[in-house]
């Protein structure tokens, strides 16, 4: 097992719109190791969420390396690509992206399912997740009988669900109450470190990339 989860070299993003060209990343570089927090910090608009992207094969690079889990990802097929996602990857969003019509189990059981996990199995381990993020009560619940703050908690343990060694989270806080987001954010920590995965974070939030093991800027389109 890689002690090494992402490695992003001269990482570059150039989005083309008829003769312009927006360079959003220029030659970006960064290391997470697992057990590791990292809060990436840049105003709206700088490409955190570009960044968040690549690192989570969900676009490719237009120039430089990402190595995912020891595996470069820039080598692979598309198919290939989204089964690294499926197995190594987890993602928190902004907004939950919850299915209203699935309980809060269900709703984290699903990608174990679908990753091939029994539905037992599945469920068990979605039973400890929403446990430990003081969900016990709410298993089976549907997310419109959940509160904004337990339906970002549910969405972060079913990002957790398959045991990721990388976990991505865009502004995980951001549509959130500042008390609620304190709540959710401890919790957020929390369960990260017990299950010992990299993290990126990003947030424009300073309070809360203080909380994290380091931080990282995106400035000009390189990390800083």
């Amino acid at each position: 097992m890689s002690d090494m989860l992402l490695q992003m070299r001269g990482v570059r993003r150039i989005y083309k719109t008829g003769a312009e060209a927006l360079t959003v990343l220029d030659g970006a570089s960064l290391d997470i190791r697992r057990g590791e927090i990292v809060a990436l910090v840049a105003p709206s608009g700088a490409g955190k969420s570009t960044l968040l992207h690549l690192a989570g094969l969900l676009e490719k690079p237009d120039g430089g390396t990402i190595v995912v889990d020891g595996e470069d990802a820039g080598t692979l097929s598309d198919f290939a690509r989204t089964k690294i996602r499926l197995r190594k990857i987890g993602f928190v969003y902004q907004f939950h992206h919850l299915l209203p019509e699935f309980t809060a189990l269900e709703n984290v059981s699903l990608p174990q399912m679908i990753a091939g996990a029994e539905q037992k199995q599945a469920n068990r381990r979605s039973e400890e997740l929403l446990e430990k993020l003081g969900l016990k009560a709410r298993v089976s619940h549907l997310p419109g009988k959940l509160s904004g703050g337990e339906k970002q908690r549910v969405a972060i343990a079913r990002a957790l669900a398959n045991k990721p060694g990388l976990l991505l989270a865009d502004e995980p806080t951001g549509n959130l109450d500042v008390a609620t987001a304190n709540i959710v954010f401890e919790e957020l920590l929390r369960v990260v470190q017990s299950e010992n995965v990299a993290a990126l974070i990003a947030t424009h939030n300073p309070d809360l990339a203080a909380r994290m093991d380091r931080q990282v800027n995106l400035q000009g389109g390189v990390l800083v």
